[in-house]
């Protein structure tokens, strides 16, 4: 009897290893195709920064929002001055971003964004900023009413040597669902309409490159397709490796069809790509007839983490330590990313703004998504925003030159 059980799990495991290596069979994009392939169906909604074709109609895309806004959109005191708002990850921690920006607009002196743009969970923030209070309250209620256990689930010991990825992602993808509907995609579309922009970012692992998704755009496209084509990229967006699995997606080029592997936009990329956004600010004052002289950028990078170390003790499990990896990469690139962006901005004589939690503000946190912890740095968010949040005008280190 214990030799017919024992064979009896010998044959699961056999059938457990042969489909776990023939559940998915990869059609890798080829090297020399990267940058040309396309969505199946949806060619105009992302773009590789270093491709110069793919670039240019992203590019062309933000000049014909100059084009969409009123005249009278961003005009203060005769002159355009243009809100950009540049969001960084920082998952649980993002908490504290998502209070601020609610904070601030119930102080009713935040500006409507011309350019949004956001990365990991600074994507759900991100689309959620663009469509509007509404949605705002709803991530607010999601980030401070949720613990680990509603947001990830573990796989089991086979998920997981035969598996992509520590915990599935059915969880969340369905939070997402929840809050991005057709009414929401709906908002999406017609705030783009009015000549704002909202961008995403992911890493093409395969390609080793950022990927940036123009979502206005797609959710211009309407339709059952486009909500699901949304949805998997903010999950693609918030798909630390290791930690969630990666989102395929399914392209064309050179006449045949392939997949490519997106995660997490903080892999690869940062906050800094949007300043290649608007680097030739020139050709836009050229094609629009806008005066130089009346025409202005006011940049605010919000990073939903800490610009210097802070030291806690972490649980001896590959969970925790992926956890405190995640956190200390994203601090670390977006404190390079911050820099990069500030020496742009002076460049440009923009006027630069960052936001990045306190470092009075203590971290107690628990797990990963810790609710109490959350709810406390929404509060802390909060509070800051409606006392008159003091933006830095300079990263940490830096002597900041408020003009």
């Amino acid at each position: 009897m214990k030799q017919k059980k024992l064979y009896q799990l010998l044959l699961i495991f056999i059938c457990l290893l042969v489909s776990s290596g023939c559940a998915y069979v990869r059609h890798a994009v080829p090297e020399n195709l990267v940058g040309q392939a396309a969505v199946v169906g949806m060619s105009d909604i992302r773009y590789y920064i270093d491709k110069p074709v793919s670039f240019s109609m992203m590019r062309q895309s933000l000049l014909n929002s100059f084009k969409e806004e009123g005249k009278s959109e961003y005009l203060v005191d005769g002159i355009k001055s243009y809100p950009v708002l540049i969001i960084g990850g920082g998952v649980s921690n993002s908490a504290y971003g998502i209070g601020l920006l609610n904070g601030w607009l119930e102080k009713d002196s935040r500006p409507v964004f011309k350019i949004v743009t956001g990365y990991s969970s600074g994507a759900i923030i991100a689309v959620a900023t663009f469509s509007g209070k509404e949605y705002e309250d709803r991530l607010a209620q999601l980030f401070t009413s949720i613990s680990t256990k509603d947001f990830v689930r573990q796989n089991n010991i086979f998920g997981i040597l035969f598996g992509n990825a520590l915990n599935s992602s059915a969880l969340f993808a369905k939070k997402i669902d929840d809050i991005m509907d057709e009414k929401f995609i709906a908002k999406i579309a017609q705030e783009h309409r009015k000549g704002r922009r909202l961008y995403v970012g992911t890493t093409d692992l395969d390609a080793q490159e950022y990927v940036i998704w123009d979502m206005g755009a797609l959710a211009c496209k309407g339709g059952l397709d486009s909500v699901k084509m949304f949805r998997k990229i903010i999950l693609a967006s918030c798909s630390f490796p290791a930690m969630l699995p990666p989102v395929y997606f399914q392209v064309e080029a050179g006449g045949k069809r392939y997949d490519e592997m997106h995660a997490d936009g903080g892999v690869v990329g940062g906050i800094f790509y949007i300043y290649q956004l608007m680097e030739d600010t020139g050709s836009t004052e050229q094609s629009f007839r806008i005066d130089s002289e009346r025409f202005k950028t006011r940049l605010y990078v919000l990073n939903c983490c800490y610009m210097s170390p802070h030291s806690k003790q972490i649980e001896n499990n590959l969970t925790a330590i992926i956890s405190r990896l995640i956190e200390s990469n994203g601090s670390s690139k977006m404190s390079g990313d911050t820099f990069t962006l500030y020496a742009f901005a002076k460049e440009k004589g923009w006027d630069y703004n960052l936001a990045y939690i306190p470092d009075d503000f203590k971290p107690n946190q628990k797990e990963m998504f810790d609710k109490q912890e959350m709810q406390r740095l929404f509060k802390r968010g909060y509070d800051d925003a409606a006392v008159g949040y003091k933006w830095h005008k300079a990263p940490p280190g830096l002597v900041e030159n408020i003009k």
